[in-house]
């Protein structure tokens, strides 16, 4: 009796509604995505039952932006929370999701059975973006919805006073919290597109998210050092901050329209260059 051969079955390809949606449950099942949030959200507890314990002995909550008004509106824990988790924790998430995307699947062997269909890889490549941006929102939301379960679970909440002196109503200030949130994530767009990049350029998840981490802490390094201060307004990280912008009145546009204006630069360069070197690779496994 002949002995039937076994091949890998190939994914069911779907519509690209479906396509994405399969690949953000995707995304959302990795055991190492869900730790990363788990992180994320422990941030904002942290630092609340920090500020806590020591405004209760008496001490004052002095410190970075925001986290000396904690005390006084728990609101402020949000912004505190994405102000500490924006320069390094949070975009390394999204670079060890990004590194991961394409590299992960050649190196398990099935991005090929995924590129079956005519024009598969672009429009792969397409659902693999967007999904990392949807991680981005993802990522943000867990921060910004612990940070406010524990600010007002800890402190009180009301009216909240602007940077700009000016006092608004509590719903308005949860209002530009989640525009806050929203600003935050759209500031991880360009470097999705670089990670992006980076998973197209090898097999391997690990290397790729380890290259795409590694460009992050370069050049996190390099906007610290004076001498390259020409070079700084192109990097970036480097308008990350501005929406802290969004708590003034008036909201302070330029900041951020330049902040947007530099994600879109970079996630059209970069992603070009990923559907360049994706459309053109060999994909032999």
């Amino acid at each position: 009796m002949s002995q039937v051969e076994t091949v890998p079955q190939a994914p069911r390809l779907r519509g690209a509604p479906g396509f994405l949606g399969s690949e953000i449950r995707l995304t959302f099942r990795r055991w190492r995505t869900v730790a990363m949030l788990a992180v994320l959200a422990a941030v904002p507890v942290l630092v609340g039952v920090a500020v806590r314990i020591q405004t209760s002995d008496g001490g004052a909550a002095g410190g970075p932006a925001f986290l000396s008004q904690i005390t006084n509106n728990g609101l402020f824990l949000v912004f505190a929370s994405l102000a500490a988790v924006l320069p390094f924790f949070l975009p390394m998430t999204v670079g060890v999701v990004a590194g991961d995307s394409v590299a992960g699947e050649a190196g398990s062997g099935t991005l090929r059975y995924l590129l079956v269909a005519p024009a598969g890889r672009t429009r792969l490549l397409a659902v693999k973006f967007a999904a990392t941006v949807v991680f981005c929102f993802a990522a943000t939301a867990v921060v910004l919805l612990a940070a406010l379960v524990t600010g007002v679970l800890l402190f009180p909440v009301g009216d909240v006073t602007l940077l700009s002196g000016t006092t608004v109503p509590f719903a308005e200030g949860l209002l530009r919290a989640l525009a806050v949130a929203a600003a935050v994530a759209l500031s991880l767009v360009g470097f999705a597109a670089l990670g992006l990049f980076v998973s197209t350029l090898t097999g391997s998840g690990i290397a790729a998210m380890a290259t795409t981490v590694g460009l992050l802490m370069t050049v996190q390094i390099l906007g610290t050092v004076p001498q390259l201060s020409s070079v700084h307004p192109y990097l970036f990280p480097h308008h990350w901050l501005s929406f802290a912008d969004l708590l003034r009145d008036p909201v302070y546009w330029d900041g951020l329209l330049r902040n947007f204006g530099l994600q879109a630069v970079y996630a059209v360069v970069f992603g070009s260059a990923a559907w360049a070197r994706f459309t053109t690779r060999d994909i032999t496994a």
